[in-house]
């Protein structure tokens, strides 16, 4: 009786909908047990949407004052900053799950007097995380004639010399852990804005997602590409073979002769086709982070290991730290800011590395395996030129 009185309430609900001609959204969940679909309506809509921001999603407050984040909710520099924090919390907290003996990161919410400030979150010594670092960052201020210059480089249209107000969100994560056979993850997703004329903003997305292994496991590989094109897909079919290709570009240790790993996607510069959807392909690619790398984790990181296996993890991770220090874009950027937060930009690099002089493994070796594929990277879906031509 009490699932037909249920089912009658709903039918007529659903039938004064229709004529109203307002469109229905499910809820999940709902009445669970009863096979109940309840709709939102709108009036359910506009209270969601004053809904309070909940700082206990978050690691800490949010860097800009919550009175003034959901006042301007809707500005794309408020949207960004509560994106990054909520990617933040969700991957802290599921890396803290992996490490079985309760290791917590430490929490630093800092403030920069030239405006704005960060919040760092680094996880030290824990049994199954050597060091674990996730950054936000949310800046503004006067770009520095050198920050100016380096985006001149890439084809901005700054005059040069000029200094010119700007502001900058994003957030940025390095993953070192203990087991060799645990892959190193980097993401790094950010937006900014400049302006350029008293009248004129100039705004861009970047940032990207990247595996470096220490063995190479080519299912890992798989699975971490094929979460990432998820993610591109929803947007444009075209995003993931380009971004990829960008990424194997980007990677790369010139001097070295090598990329860094096995890739992933990167872009820079992106303020197309809207800034609205820009923002949503962004959002999608810094929530694929957890799928594509904690079932790595997970899978990995109780695999046996010995001595040599340590030394090798530990000499490929001075060719990370060559790359951060030498080629980073997002380093560079950070050191010529003024007002820099050198312990938060070197949070990246591990918390040991080692350097041989003249090292080069056995190619017939599984460390010379792994270098075979640096040197000339892969493609991990097999999307190859028929998917190009086809697209």
């Amino acid at each position: 009786m009490v699932l037909q009185s249920c089912m009658k309430t709903v039918k007529a609900s659903w039938l004064f909908a229709l004529t109203q001609r307002k469109k229905l959204r499910y809820v999940g969940a709902a009445l669970i047990g009863t096979g109940v679909l309840v709709y939102e309506s709108s009036r359910h809509k506009a209270e969601m949407a004053k809904a309070k921001i909940n700082i206990s999603d978050f690691m800490a407050a949010p860097i800009t004052d919550v009175a003034t984040l959901e006042k301007n909710k809707n500005d794309m520099k408020s949207k960004m900053e509560l994106m990054i924090m909520k990617i933040q919390a969700d991957f802290c907290r599921a890396l803290e799950q992996q490490e079985v003996g309760g290791a917590k990161f430490i929490v630093d919410r800092w403030e920069r007097k030239e405006g704005g400030g960060g919040i760092t979150c680094v996880l030290q010594d824990g049994e199954v995380l050597e060091k674990a670092g996730v950054n936000i960052s949310v800046v503004s201020g006067v770009l520095p004639a050198a920050a100016v210059a380096q985006m001149r480089a890439r084809g901005k249209n700054f005059k040069e010399g000029q200094m010119m107000p700007f502001f900058a969100a994003g957030v940025s994560s390095v993953i070192h852990p203990r087991n060799p056979m645990v892959p190193t993850i980097h993401f790094n997703y950010r937006y900014f804005e400049v302006q350029d004329s008293e009248t004129t903003t100039q705004w861009w997305f970047g940032g990207g997602t990247d595996l470096t292994p220490y063995y190479l496991n080519v299912e890992d590989a798989k699975h971490f590409h094929r979460e990432l094109q998820k993610a591109c897909d929803k947007h444009d079919k075209s995003y993931y073979r380009r971004f990829k290709k960008w990424c194997d570009d980007y990677f790369h240790i010139t001097h070295r002769g090598e990329r860094r790993g096995v890739g992933g996607i990167f872009f820079d510069d992106l303020d197309s086709p809207s800034q609205e959807k820009a923002f949503q392909f962004v959002t999608s690619c810094a929530q694929a982070v957890l799928p594509s790398y904690i079932p790595l984790v997970q899978q990995h990181k109780n695999d046996g290991y010995g001595y040599a296996e340590r030394q090798w993890q530990l000499l490929r991770r001075g060719r990370y730290v060559e790359f951060n220090l030498i080629y980073d874009r997002g380093t560079k950027f950070g050191l010529y800011t003024p007002g820099a937060r050198y312990e938060s930009i070197l949070m990246s690099l591990p918390l040991t590395a080692r350097w041989e002089y003249m090292h080069v493994p056995d190619p017939s070796s599984k460390e010379g395996k792994l270098v075979e594929v640096l040197k000339n990277p892969r493609d991990w879906l097999g999307i190859g030129e028929a998917a190009t031509a086809a697209a």
